[in-house]
């Protein structure tokens, strides 16, 4: 198969399949043929707003049909879709809308961001616009994805792939014209790629609107779903789901479970390849960026306890010291990669810098190590070091070994003001239920950790603390302690 635009993908697999179903969103189900006439009625209504070839259209949409219409109509036109949280204060939106300068907005009250145009969720074309197909175009950017990273500040990380794809392409283990499940929010890199992907290859997509486990894996079974993506936080809640609870529900049609997005606690993997299969246990390590990656297969893993895999072919990587020299196998440094096609061939941001060393090396802000063999393993972000009377100190470590206390769901570790030792470690603690007994959770700390990342305070709470794309805000938390 040739490689197809993005903007003729849809009318190749309606032609196939017309009347199979291509994304259900919580029951709400739309089929091939439909998708394909609807988003070319939607993109001639795109037009008439304004938007051309290679502008932005910013998508702020949760996750539903209407999603997946706004951004393959973007496609359509040869525009690049660029998504953002509905639920964006919309100060920062305004920031993102200033920084992308895109052609639409789409999820915003009509007028507000004039002159740009806007349209509000559960916008309905003119029925009097065409379903015939558009002209072919291609967009040059693929996609352009929203991050705060370290500053706070937001940035767009622009895509230097086209919009196009080889639908033959063997890809993250999706089975052409198979299935995926997407119960993370679609405007993260993961979700949105994984989905998309998912839809290049003619497969349906399953995606639900908030995370719950017990209902992922009622849609598991309902709907046979091959392929799943998750963040460690989701396999954290359904572990936690009583034992005749998790294993009421058939998920043998399983045979590709990607987590990826924050570290998965060694314990937590383990339990789950006990469960699915080691074959069945994929991750992944990378940045939205796609300066490169690692993978590793849950049998591979089961020999390299710990690592994220070895880097792709397409890429390279090495541990940095702080004095900017390389390290040998076993040393703690910062993580650096390179594409083989060279610095900046796969992205450029809009209101950033990549944080980049001689070579054309750049950093995602992760530290690690690397073994003999070439395997890496992560410690934890730089950026939430927290150093105690000079001991560097990585929260993942400690968050691994409070999330394996039982009714843990969640944690997240800050340093406070210590006028002594210069910072403290503080724990918060969300338990759905039931009270903490701090005397038990001590002597699992003691058993798992060396004293000095003990902690020295304890706070309970009874909201999740990571989003449902597993991502924690220690810098937020820590201001509001504060």
């Amino acid at each position: 198969m040739p490689v197809l635009s993005l903007s003729r993908i849809l009318a190749h697999w309606a032609a196939i399949q017309p009347e199979r179903v291509a994304v259900d969103h919580e029951g709400h189900q739309i089929r091939w043929a439909e998708l394909d006439a609807r988003t070319n009625r939607l993109a001639r209504a795109y037009a008439d707003l304004g938007v051309k070839e290679n502008d932005f259209v910013t998508i702020a949409l949760p996750n539903s049909l209407e999603f997946f219409e706004a951004t393959f109509a973007a496609w359509k036109l040869g525009a690049t879709p660029q998504p953002v949280s509905a639920r964006l204060p919309k100060y920062e939106r305004d920031q993102i809308v200033e920084l992308g300068k895109p052609a639409l907005v789409v999820g915003a009250a009509d007028g507000e961001y004039a002159p740009t145009p806007s349209i509000p969720a559960g916008y309905t074309p003119d029925e009097a616009l065409s379903e015939d197909p558009l002209p072919e175009k291609t967009a040059a950017s693929l996609k352009a994805m929203t991050s705060g990273g370290s500053t706070g500040r937001p940035k767009l990380i622009v895509s230097k792939l086209p919009a196009e794809w080889d639908t033959d392409m063997d890809f993250l283990e999706i089975r052409t014209q198979g299935s995926m499940l997407i119960p993370g929010p679609l405007y993260h890199n993961g979700p949105f790629m994984w989905a998309t992907i998912a839809l290049f290859k003619g497969a349906s997509v399953a995606v639900t609107t908030r995370f719950d486990a017990e209902k992922t894996l009622e849609l598991i079974d309902r709907m046979k779903l091959e392929t799943a993506y998750m963040v460690p936080t989701m396999m954290r809640r359904i572990w936690a789901l009583p034992d005749e609870v998790r294993t009421r529900y058939d998920v043998s049609s399983l045979n590709a479970l990607w987590h990826l997005a924050a570290p998965c606690p060694p314990w937590l993997k383990e339990a789950f390849i006990e469960w699915l299969g080691p074959e069945v246990i994929w991750e992944l390590y990378g940045g939205t960026e796609g300066q490169g990656s690692t993978t590793i297969q849950g049998t591979e893993w089961l020999t390299h306890k710990g690592s994220v895999g070895r880097p792709v072919e397409t890429c390279e990587m090495k541990i940095v010291g702080e004095d900017g020299e390389a390290l040998p196998p076993g040393e703690v440094g910062e993580v650096f990669l390179r594409p083989l096609a060279g610095q900046g061939s796969s992205y450029y941001y809009l209101g950033a810098e990549a944080k980049a060393i001689e070579g054309g090396w750049e950093s995602l802000g992760d530290m690690g190590w690397m073994d003999a063999d070439g395997y890496l393993y992560l410690t934890d972000r730089k950026s939430d070091m927290i150093i105690v009377g000079g001991a560097n100190i990585y929260p993942a470590e400690i968050e691994a070994a409070l999330d394996a206390f039982e009714g843990v769901r969640s944690s997240a570790v800050i340093g406070l003001p210590d006028e002594d030792m210069g910072s403290r470690l503080h724990v918060i603690i969300d338990m759905p239920k039931g009270d903490l007994d701090e005397a038990a959770l001590t002597a699992h700390l003691r058993e798992r950790l060396v004293t000095y990342k003990l902690p020295k305070s304890i706070e309970l709470v009874r909201e999740p603390l990571r989003d449902d794309a597993g991502k924690t805000r220690r810098k937020d938390l820590r201001a509001a302690r504060l």
